[in-house]
């Protein structure tokens, strides 16, 4: 389902990554692990479009997404591929549902069919109550909730998480972990997590380890 090679990107005169060579199948669960600075969050966002190698190649669905241009690459993103990130960037003026249902707008999905699959969402979520809450209102679990619904909300068939329970006690944590787990059972979504928690790394089907820009 993703495939990476030969992934080169350098920043001034920093190399971060020195040729990633990773083919991930539809339905996994792959963590990523390593020390600060290994380029695990850099090869995670050239995985999902948000930033372009310097040499090598991406292709997902066995589509090059090199060979994109800016506009069809920004489709291609919002259809295929959901993020989760350590901190939730929730809107703070907007209620659980709105900021939901910002990706199906985007997709040009109807207000209506849009709040409809937001509410499926926040049900399977346990959060139906909680659904006009504003950020502010809801609590550090309850808001990375929120983000993952706001990742799922155009069956992405990717679901990418930069250390997603990074900022969350550990019950939310462990909630969090277990909800992947059922999200790839349910909807056989393929998941690549960059992670610092040991337990999470451990849960995946597989766990990578990048040292100095390469995969052990």
């Amino acid at each position: 389902m993703i495939k990476t090679t030969n992934i080169h990107k350098t920043y001034g005169k920093l190399e971060v990554l020195k040729g990633i060579d990773l083919e991930i199948k539809k339905g996994e669960i792959i963590s990523i692990v390593g020390a600060s600075g290994a380029g695990k969050s850099t090869l995670l966002h050239i995985i999902g479009t948000l930033d372009r190698a310097d040499t090598g190649n991406v292709s997902i669905n066995n589509i090059s997404v090199n060979d994109l241009p800016e506009k069809k690459l920004s489709e291609f993103r919002n259809k295929n591929i959901g993020f989760v990130f350590q901190f939730h960037h929730l809107f703070p003026e907007f209620t659980a549902l709105e900021n939901i249902c910002i990706p199906a707008f985007i997709a040009n999905l109807s207000r209506n069919n849009a709040e409809k699959k937001a509410k499926e969402l926040l049900d399977f979520l346990n959060l139906s109550e909680r659904m006009n809450h504003k950020p502010s209102e809801l609590s550090g679990g309850e808001q990375q909730r929120v983000a993952v619904a706001r990742a799922l909300i155009n069956n992405p068939s990717i679901i990418l998480a930069d250390e997603p329970s990074g900022n969350l006690d550990s019950s939310s944590a462990v909630e969090l972990h277990n909800l992947f787990f059922k999200l790839r059972d349910e909807f056989e979504q393929t998941f690549v997590i960059v992670t610092h928690n040991k337990e999470l790394a451990d849960m995946a089907d597989r766990k990578l380890v990048i040292k100095d820009g390469i995969i052990e």
